[in-house]
Order: C-alpha cells, then structure tokens, then sequence
C-alpha cells in the first residue's frame, strides 16, 4: 500500500504536467528544470538517509516521511507563481526521496522475513497507485481542472491512507549492527548495481516525465489522450513485476536483466518510428513490459549484495538510481527545447544498450542465486 501511495502520487504528478507547462507558460527546457529541482531535492534527502536509515531504521522513516511526502504534494497545488513552485517542488522531492528510498529498504526487510524474492511484486503495487493516478490525472483534464486544483485534491485525499499504514510496517534488524555497518565502507559491486540502477530509472523517467509531451507536442494528441501514455506504460509494468519474481528464480537475475533491457531497446523503436498515437501507445507498453523488472531486481540485488549492511545499501543504490530521473529530464528537455520531445527520447535506445553492457559486468555471484530462497536469510 505505501508502493501505491507513493505511485499514486507520482501518476499524478507526471500525467499534469501538460497543464503544469500550460498554467505557469513553461518551455519543454523549463519543465526539464522543475523536474530537476524535484531530483536535486529527492537525492539531497536520500544522501542524508543512509547514515539515518543504519540508526533509526526504515520502519520509523516512513511513519514520518509518508504523511509529510502527501502534505507537501498538496502544497504544489497552492504555489501562486513560478518561485513559489519551485519552492514547493524542492519539499515534495526531499519527502518522497525520503519515502521512496525508505519503502525499498523496509521491502528488503519483508524479503528476509518472507525468505523468498519479493521486490518485483511491490513494485507491482506502485504500478497499481501510479495507474490509478494517471487515470485519475487524465479525468482531472478531461474535466477541465487545473494542475493547482487536481494536486491539491489528490494530497488532501492522500494524507489519511499514509497515517493508517505508519503502524503497519516490520521491525528492522537490530540497531547496533546496522548503525555500524551503515557507517562502513561498501563493496565495491553495491556501486555497480547502482550504476546500472542509474541507467534503467534513467530509462524509466525519460518515457513518465516525457511520453505525454510527445503524444501532444509531436503526434497531436489531445491533452486528455496524450495522459494515457503514461498510464499503459505502468500498466504493462504491473503486468511483468506480478511475474518478475517467478522469472528471476527460474531464468537466473542476470539472464532476466539481459533480456529486459534488449527488450527496452526494442519497444522504445516501437515508439520513436510510430506514424500515429495507437502505434506510439503500443510502443510505451512494450517499453513498459521490459523496463519494468530492472530497477526491482537491481534494489533486491543491493538488499543482500552486502551482508549486515542491508539499508545502506539499498539507500546508496536508490540516490545513485534517483540521479539517473535528475539527468534524465536535464537532458531529454535540453535537446526538446532545440529539436523535439521525439528527438530527446531517443537516448532511450543508448541507456538500454548501456544497461544490457552493465549487467555482464556485474559478478555472477551477485546476480545468478539470490533470487532462491536459501539466500534470503531471515531477519
């Protein structure tokens, strides 16, 4: 449920930003940096959270970080000009860095306890929150509201489900050990998983930051129509995570990242030759389908790549994947703002490559086995 919160928001959130551009008279260039102040924000937090996360824990981070992370949401609903919104962008990023890096930790504590991969299936639920907001983002347009009016709505109605789930999470390990493995140094492969984690939320926030964009600047869609692509995109995510884990045990996680990011390449062409919106839709699906299972695996990888430094790990690989949504939109809106949505999408093709070309570097060790049962030890 918190996976879906937080999807929830983030659906909303990138489905309005047709009506963000439109309300405030903002270039592709300009909508590239309010998507940089909320990545500068979101990794400033989660740089914080992996000496706070080794002495509190993840469970009492998020009893405080996902109630403020759908307060602030609603805030961005009351920005006046474009300062303020700038202002509020900055808090809505540093509270759901804090949640998101948060939530994948605490998930890493459900997989030892489960003692069986879970990662891919929660993701899933943040594919059923961020399908569910972009619905609810396209009914706003369709209806006629306005961005302030449609993030406001969604923080207020958001705020009393984030306090039901703070008693609800599990225990982490004891203090001590992880207080002082969080202040140790990490193996180096954590680095790489991040690198590679840096890649594919690179992939994934180029198509949710900027699918919409496309639909409506290049192809002519409505901005009712053009807030569909983001929705199909998670739906095809939803659809693959419910299967991941299955998959991860049965092809191996490197086998399965290979072929997930060979996949990306080729739905991504799908969407950058189509003629027409069906065609571009059935592309972002594709992509969805492919891209869906890298950044789950990559964060269970990071949750048992470093014995007795579990949340450290996982909150290194969480900011170094949240650097890839800051370059991302950086660099897709510089080239939009000089050529095309179209034309900034295509570095899509090159992470997808790059990431295929990653996960061979990646110790077998670290990739093949983890995903059985008698790796994930119990807490």
């Amino acid at each position: 449920m918190t996976f879906a919160l937080a999807g929830m928001l983030s659906g909303v959130w990138v489905t309005r930003m047709p009506a963000l551009k439109d309300t405030f008279g903002l270039g592709a260039g300009t909508v590239g940096l309010v998507l940089l102040v909320w990545g500068v924000a979101a990794i400033a937090a989660m740089q914080g959270l992996r000496a706070l996360i080794a002495r509190t824990g993840s469970r009492k981070v998020l009893r405080y970080s996902t109630p403020a992370t759908a307060v602030s949401f609603a805030l961005l609903g009351l920005a006046p000009n474009f300062g303020a919104l700038l202002a509020a962008v900055a808090v809505f990023g540093m509270a759901f860095g804090l949640t998101d890096v948060s939530m994948n930790a605490q998930g890493s504590v459900v997989e030892r306890a489960a003692r069986r991969p879970e990662m891919n299936r929660m993701h899933a639920g943040w594919c059923v929150g961020a399908m569910s907001g972009g619905l609810l983002g396209a009914a706003t347009a369709a209806l006629g509201l306005s961005f302030g009016a449609a993030v406001l709505v969604v923080g207020v109605l958001a705020l009393p489900l984030a306090l039901a789930l703070s008693g609800t999470y599990l225990p982490d390990p004891p203090a001590s050990a992880e207080t002082a493995a969080g202040r140790g140094r990490l193996p180096g492969v954590v680095y790489l998983i991040g690198a590679i984690a840096f890649l594919a939320f690179m992939a994934e926030g180029a198509v949710a930051d900027w699918s919409g964009l496309l639909l409506h600047d290049d192809l002519g869609a409505t901005q009712a129509v053009a807030a569909l692509a983001y929705p199909a995109f998670e739906a095809a995510m939803l659809l693959s995570r419910l299967v991941g884990d299955r998959a991860r045990t049965l092809l191996g996680s490197r086998a399965l990242l290979t072929g997930a990011g060979a996949g990306t390449f080729l739905g991504m062409l799908v969407v950058l030759l189509a003629p027409n919106v069906p065609l571009a839709l059935a592309g972002f699906f594709l992509t969805g389908l492919m891209v869906s299972v890298i950044v789950p695996t990559m964060i269970s990888l990071a949750g048992t790549a470093a014995p007795g430094q579990s949340a450290a790990s996982v909150a290194q690989v969480g900011a170094m994947g949240y650097g890839g949504l800051l370059l991302g939109p950086v660099v897709i809106g510089g080239i939009a703002e000089g050529t095309s949505v179209h034309t900034g999408l295509a570095i899509v093709l090159a992470l997808s490559v790059a990431i295929v070309v990653g996960v061979r570097r990646v110790p077998t060790g670290a990739t093949a086995d983890i995903a059985r049962e008698r790796d994930l030890q119990p807490v």
